[in-house]
């Protein structure tokens, strides 16, 4: 994450937005959605709610194949369905291709 933060698009961010975790779920899904993500889920809906004066929406991106992100991708989105249900979201799922 040091290394993120420490380029161009890493400064875009003040570094209280950054929220990460120092495990991986292992490419397990569960793992990601029940466990690391839910460790962490609760930091990222915080940063939204100190950081938002006038939420009007969500826009996220998240992969459906990364294993790791889709666990912890789908956990955010419901808990975001829970707390903002009178919110926009727009969700840009990223697919993998068998191509790659």
């Amino acid at each position: 994450m040091d290394t993120i933060r420490a380029r161009p698009y890493g400064q875009l961010f003040g570094p209280d937005n950054f929220v990460f975790g120092q495990s991986g779920a292992g490419n397990n899904w569960a793992k990601g959605h029940y466990t690391e993500g839910a460790e962490l889920v609760d930091n990222v809906l915080d940063v939204v709610r100190k950081g938002c004066g006038c939420l009007q929406g969500f826009q996220l991106t998240h992969s459906l194949g990364g294993v790791t992100d889709s666990g912890m991708g789908t956990l955010l989105v419901s808990k975001i369905r829970e707390e903002y249900p009178d919110r926009i979201r727009s969700s840009f799922s990223v697919v993998p291709s068998p191509k790659v």
